[in-house]
């Protein structure tokens, strides 16, 4: 686990960013510590530098705000005020957490996370499900890098991005000569993974007749190459992820309810970026750190941006997120990223313009029928306002929005029997 030594000064004027580090799971240790490659040292500047390649020199007050990566030997700075504390915050972790720890800012992907350390230390099956680019792989590796098996491989294998045909070879192995072409023999993921752990992405694409096979092997912890006749032990944790409900792939017949089973031992669920705000400026920091490339300056996202960002209901995720930042970094020339830097994938929907009140435009007749299929699917939902939200496709905080428009236009859109909707 990574640690931190700040000095006493930056304990003292920086205690938000401290707390937050403590409680994204790095250790704080005293100022006396000895320096050794597990700890990152902050210090405040004038003070003595311990290991010029890991120290963060943190400035603050009126200091012009400035964010600068470790280079040749140098140690990382950066410096904000009071008014630039979130984003500031969000670039000291991302300089001292480094390329391999998760980014997470939001209360509840904290807890994920913490939870995923502590799934880590037990040798079980996992499934992770969420939307795509919600880093369920990232959650992945997390556990990984956590668990006993941290120094074997770490094998991700997306199931729908291989043929068919030749998924079974690649799982499990073969002979040579067990099928034309098979000029050699191939030991497979599950065999190259061993001592390790193998993601096995996208599982719900992959074939029933196939599923029966993966059963075995996580019954029995052996596989069977291709034209062989004996099996061969494999000892791999297993963690695999969809982003589909496989409840409601069992009810289909498209997934087998005994596999289901098996992976689920410890079901792990990640969330929509628009559902956990906080984790929008800590994801942006990090990205422009990693996209920057070799800038002298890196680019500071301005308040208006960040508000921009978080406005955005964020269809792709975190995948959309990063096209975002990369396009804003092109567009930024300067050592601002402003608010018209930020250009979405898609534009977005612009707001309805005012009507009187006896004035059925366009605009109201659609703004009553969105607000009269809201109104109906509440009713069908008994009121709750998560599953309304996902059977109209739209994110949580999109239908808060929509509901306090509608009392804002004189519609009070309840649940049934006159009760307030509720989460």
């Amino acid at each position: 686990m990574r640690s931190i030594v700040p000095s006493a000064t930056v304990a003292e004027s920086h205690v938000a960013l401290i707390s937050s580090l403590r409680a994204q799971g790095i250790a704080v240790e005293p100022s006396q510590s000895r320096v050794n490659a597990d700890k990152i040292w902050l210090t405040a500047p004038g003070e003595p530098i311990p290991a010029p390649a890991r120290t963060v020199v943190i400035g603050g007050g009126d200091a012009e705000r400035i964010v600068i990566p470790a280079r040749d030997g140098a140690p990382a700075r950066i410096a904000f005020g009071h008014t630039d504390s979130v984003v500031g915050n969000a670039f000291a972790r991302a300089l001292i957490a480094g390329p391999d720890m998760p980014t997470a800012a939001d209360p509840e992907s904290l807890a994920l996370f913490a939870l995923a350390e502590r799934v880590a230390e037990a040798d079980i099956t996992v499934l992770i499900n969420g939307p795509t680019g919600t880093g369920k792989e990232v959650l992945a590796r997390t556990i990984h890098a956590n668990s006993p098996r941290r120094d074997g491989p770490f094998i991700a294998l997306n199931c729908a991005a291989l043929p068919e045909t030749m998924l079974e070879a690649m799982l499990f192995g073969h002979q040579k000569g067990a099928f034309t072409g098979a000029s050699s023999g191939g030991e497979g993921f599950f065999r190259a993974a061993h001592g390790g752990t193998i993601l096995l992405d996208e599982i719900a694409e992959m074939p029933l007749a196939l599923q029966a096979k993966l059963l075995r092997v996580l019954q029995e912890r052996e596989v069977v190459p291709i034209g062989a006749t004996q099996p061969v032990a494999v000892d791999v944790r297993v963690i695999a992820c969809a982003n589909r409900d496989l409840q409601a792939e069992v009810a289909a017949g498209r997934f087998r309810a005994d596999l289901y089973y098996r992976l689920s031992v410890f079901p792990l669920t990640t969330r929509a970026l628009a559902d956990r705000p906080q984790d929008i400026p800590a994801l942006a920091a990090t990205m422009i750190l990693r996209h920057a490339g070799n800038r002298t300056t890196i680019p500071w996202p301005s308040a208006e941006a960040i508000v921009a960002l978080t406005a955005h209901d964020w269809p792709g995720n975190v995948r959309e997120l990063e096209n975002v930042i990369q396009r804003a970094l092109l567009f930024a020339a300067g050592g601002t990223i402003e608010a018209e830097h930020i250009v979405f994938d898609r534009p977005a929907p612009r707001a309805a313009a005012p009507v009187e009140a006896d004035n059925a435009t366009l605009g109201k007749v659609v703004q009553l029928s969105e607000f009269a299929a809201i109104r109906e699917t509440l009713k069908a939902c008994n009121g709750s306002r998560i599953e309304t939200a996902r059977r109209l496709g739209i994110s949580e905080r999109t239908l808060r929005y929509r509901l306090a428009k509608a009392r804002e236009q004189g519609e009070d859109i309840a649940a049934p029997h006159g009760k307030v909707a509720s989460a």
